[in-house]
């Protein structure tokens, strides 16, 4: 008999004791409190000394699938415990039925905490000795009120607060949580001050452009629609959508970077894409001109290869950055600076080798007055192939460094994994060879700085044998 359905540390100490006994499940009829008498004793014997060893994963998903308001939940779950505890790969066998149950019921479980989480609405309920107080009415739809309190009571230590539901309540007062007998809805107010003011944030932030009902209906259930201020604008501002998203269009676009028609007017028309390109110098210009994929229509310039016309070793890297996009110059942002070091820790003049990208247009994604890179995509990689191709027949070079895995598509016209690449010496056609490493950016985007000097000393590594090689 379980006094409090839901009440993991109860279910474990009674599954405790009948597993110590040797009960099988088949043995054992599990209720909650109120369901009827029982035949025989209700009263489960303390368990002998020593523990039961399960694995971690179970004990965590069967503290949360307790709380499934499934009647036969604490049966099926100590069911799995006396397989698991004759079988510890049981949990692996996926189509057990038994496993299938409790992988869905954990599912559901987490579904319904994901949904509490989001959907609280707490009403304020006053002030006392400086601290406010709130009150929330909520209806899971299983027994997780032990499951989401915690946290509630990080989020909202500041205040004391109390969430009502119909099976129980958690009270955070004097920085204590505890908990109590479910209630009911007319124990919290309807509304308050604060409502007014989320649903005009909440009407603020709603992008009619972005609208899918579906989507809205699945992440949103009608069911907590009654529970929820801004519910009650939900229709209304689904049913303005369209007026909205009409009057968006109407409104000015962003202008487009004014540096982009002026350094345009600086390729001569003669220069475009064509085939009739005799030197590096001539090649620079037309790439000025390119417009055979659309990322030119958002850049300030194309960003040419740049470095002698007979160097030994050329280097690929991705894509221009906004600063190279300014400058028309390759390598000269954060990740130009990075390799610049490293080039000199490796012994090699950067004056000396061919530097380009695979994609000549700095592809991004405004956002405010900054302008975040993109990665290219394969097409855009393959479109550009073209001016790579020309830059490699102009320098013909001895040994190829590609930078990242958009520079090794472009130089190879095949996607492959760095760490597939990384190590070897690979011919290519032509009579070249290349070495695959990292992009200098990577570098710049990993927060250990253990791991970021270890990468840092292989990057290097890999521009001290590519020098012997051209050596």
């Amino acid at each position: 008999m379980l006094a409090e359905p839901g009440d993991f540390a109860e279910w474990r100490s009674a599954a405790r004791s009948l597993l110590a006994d040797g009960v099988a499940p088949e043995d054992v009829s599990w209720r909650g409190s109120g369901e009827g008498a029982s035949l025989f004793s209700d009263q489960i014997v303390a368990a002998p000394a020593g523990q039961l060893s399960l694995p971690r994963a179970l004990v965590e998903i069967a503290e949360r699938v307790i709380c499934h308001r499934d009647a036969e939940a604490p049966a099926r779950l100590y069911r799995i415990v006396w397989r698991v505890a004759r079988d510890r790969h049981l949990l692996a066998r996926t189509t057990d039925p038994d496993v299938d149950w409790l992988r869905g019921a954990d599912k559901a479980i987490r579904r319904d905490v994901h949904k509490m989480h989001a959907f609280v609405r707490f009403r304020r309920l006053g002030e006392e000795a400086g601290r406010e107080s709130f009150a929330a009415w909520f209806e899971p739809t299983h027994r997780i009120v032990r499951l989401t309190a915690p946290f509630f009571q990080r989020r909202f230590y500041g205040m004391d607060w109390a969430i009502v539901t119909p099976d129980a309540r958690a009270i955070w007062r004097n920085e204590q949580l505890v908990y109590g007998s479910g209630g009911t809805k007319d124990e919290v107010p309807d509304s308050d001050v604060v409502e007014d003011q989320w649903r005009t944030y909440y009407g603020a932030i709603f992008n009619p452009a972005r609208v899918k009902i579906d989507a809205m209906r699945a992440e949103m259930p009608k069911k907590y629609w009654k529970n929820l201020p801004e519910a009650q604008d939900i229709a209304p501002l689904l049913a303005g959508a369209g007026a909205r998203v009409e009057r968006m269009r109407e409104m000015a676009v962003s202008a487009a970077n004014p540096r982009t028609e002026k350094w345009r007017t600086r390729v001569p028309e003669e220069l475009a894409l064509t085939e009739d390109v005799t030197s590096l110098a001539e090649l620079a210009k037309a790439v000025g001109r390119c417009t055979r994929c659309p990322l030119y229509c958002n850049a300030t310039q194309g960003v040419a290869g740049e470095g002698p016309e007979r160097a030994r070793i050329m280097l690929v890297g991705e894509q221009p950055g906004d600063q190279e996009d300014l400058q028309g110059r390759p390598f000269v942002g954060p990740a130009g600076q990075l390799l610049d070091e490293a080039l000199a820790e490796a012994g090699l003049d950067r004056t000396r080798l061919f530097l380009t990208n695979a994609v000549k247009h700095f592809k991004f994604e405004p956002r405010g007055k900054r302008r975040l890179h993109q990665n290219p995509t394969s097409a855009e990689i393959d479109i550009c192939r073209w001016w790579l191709d020309k830059e490699r027949a102009f320098v013909q070079p001895e040994l190829i460094v590609t930078l990242g895995g958009s520079a090794l598509r472009g130089v190879t016209g095949k996607s492959a994994s760095i760490k597939s690449m990384r190590g070897s010496v690979h011919e290519l056609e032509g009579g070249a060879r290349l070495i695959a490493t990292i992009h200098p950016s990577f570098l710049l985007r990993l927060p250990d700085r253990t791991r970021a000097a270890e990468e840092r000393k292989a990057f290097v590594a890999d521009l001290i044998r590519a020098r012997k090689l051209a050596a």
